[in-house]
């Protein structure tokens, strides 16, 4: 996994494994106080969350030894498609940027995690409160009690850990929009692009490949997101007067997206890019069982399944805009909205993406109705370079951390921001990490943190910074 010249860093590795461990317990309670504050970003929820979330970051790392705190934020105007705009603004969410120095020499490093998180959903889907976390067989339970507060608490657990001994300049950047599509990270990165500067970059918001198997990411899928309009009437009409002559926007709508796919579930749009991922053995019975896949419900599409998640463009119609069956009537629509969500390959342009889409959809219209795309959020697909030493010495540190060495694997889902970290410091390194699992469930109900794999993740970057500082 490592280059054969690689030669294990001189670190007293039982020693900060020891100092660790003795941190645990009160980093476990930093956590949970953590969960507890509902800091939802998403526009409909209460903002006051985000800044008491933040400010709570803050608190804690300047008990972590940092002096130079700042929570910081900027606006940007709003494009088409903005969520939450206000007059024509998107107000930034509070970030924490915190700052110390290293010795002369030293590399700087930046630990990014983000505070935010997704909307619980149904409390009744819940088994315990979202934000009240609990712990049950070796889990904790909570919303952002993985995604991504976890983040934040391992970034503790090293800084704690190595104290006065830490080798390395350290800036920890905590966002405060992630879950939103961080509309206003490139403005923040243009505003302080010194503050954030740094040789190697560690993004802590990814998943490993088993319990007791860690992993590094090597690629992420971008995102092309937006909403199509079919329109076939200009009023609602009466069903059974019109209906077998006159088509309904929903018929056409329907239609319209089913071509979305081939019959085998693959995408069926042209001109996407496509690509091939390593095996490593994932099977259909683990992704059924990762995902929840119901008795009798066939997986879609054809290769491999690291392709499939990680290196083809897939296509998901998120909402549609129609009356509930609660409410409908016999009536034929004249007008409905349907929001996609695109993931995309690494080595696909976002705007040459929603380009494809957008010919694909008007082109095949159906009976003639009238098809408008707009596009929402658009981030860029990421491939790590794995070659370097600095991913020798996460490769050691990892494997130090788990008693075993880690895989290199593809995530499906996106993370655009760190493109354009790529593109504003391109001399750096970039890492992502993760304390995530298979069974962690993100963004969903239920979402838990492996305590286990937690702790693994906590020595693995102290080990990191340590090493990393012996360069």
């Amino acid at each position: 996994m490592t280059a054969p010249s690689f030669r294990a860093p001189q670190v007293d590795v039982e020693g900060l494994r020891a100092r660790v461990e003795a941190a645990l317990p009160a980093l476990r309670a930093d956590l949970e106080d953590l969960v507890r504050i509902p800091s939802v970003s998403a526009a409909a929820f209460d903002r006051a969350h985000l800044r008491a979330s933040a400010a709570r970051v803050a608190d804690l790392l300047r008990g972590a030894g940092f002096d130079d705190v700042e929570v910081l934020r900027v606006d940007v105007p709003a494009g088409p498609g903005s969520e939450g705009a206000v007059d024509g603004v998107v107000r930034g969410a509070p970030a924490v940027v915190a700052r110390r120095p290293g010795p002369d020499g030293a590399p700087t490093v930046l630990l990014y995690a983000h505070h935010d998180v997704q909307p619980p959903g149904d409390p009744a889907l819940w088994d315990t409160p979202a934000f009240e976390p609990v712990e049950r067989d070796g889990r904790l339970y909570g919303r952002g009690a993985a995604d991504d507060k976890a983040g934040i608490a391992v970034h503790l657990a090293a800084l704690r850990a190595l104290g006065d001994d830490l080798p390395v300049g350290v800036t920890v950047f905590v966002e405060g929009e992630e879950e939103i599509g961080s509309p206003t990270f490139e403005a923040f990165l243009a505003a302080h692009r010194d503050r954030l500067a740094a040789d190697v970059i560690v993004v802590a918001d990814s998943t490993n490949w088993r319990v007791g198997e860690p992993a590094l990411t090597s690629s992420l899928r971008g995102l092309v997101d937006g909403v199509v309009e079919v329109r076939t009437l200009d009023h609602a009409i009466h069903s059974g007067m019109y209906g077998g002559a006159v088509v309904d926007a929903m018929t056409a709508t329907l239609r319209l997206l089913a071509g979305l796919w081939d019959a085998n579930g693959d995408v069926a749009v042209p001109g996407l890019v496509s690509g091939e991922a390593d095996d490593l053995g994932y099977s259909d019975a683990a992704l059924r069982s990762d995902a929840g896949v119901l008795d009798g419900v066939a997986l879609v599409g054809t290769g491999s399944l690291e392709t499939r998640l990680w290196t083809r463009p897939a296509i998901t119609v998120t909402g549609i805009d129609a009356p509930s069956v609660a409410t409908a009537s016999n009536t034929l629509l004249p007008a409905v909205r349907a929001k996609f969500t695109m993931r995309i390959a690494p080595g696909q342009d976002p705007a040459q993406a929603f380009a494809a889409l957008e010919k694909h959809l008007l082109a095949a219209a159906p009976w003639g109705a009238h098809v408008t795309v707009t596009l929402g959020e658009a981030g860029h697909p990421w491939a790590g370079d794995l070659g370097n030493d600095v991913y020798d010495t996460a490769r050691w540190a990892l494997e130090q951390a788990w008693g075993r060495a880690p895989v290199h694997m593809g995530v499906g889902g996106s993370i655009p921001f760190i493109a354009a970290l790529g593109e504003v410091y391109p001399d750096a390194t970039v890492l992502v990490t993760g304390v995530e699992d298979p069974d962690t469930r993100a963004h969903g109900t239920n979402e838990s943190l492996h305590l286990a794999e937690f702790a693994r993740a906590c020595v693995a970057e102290t080990l990191l910074l340590a090493a990393l500082g012996g360069r």
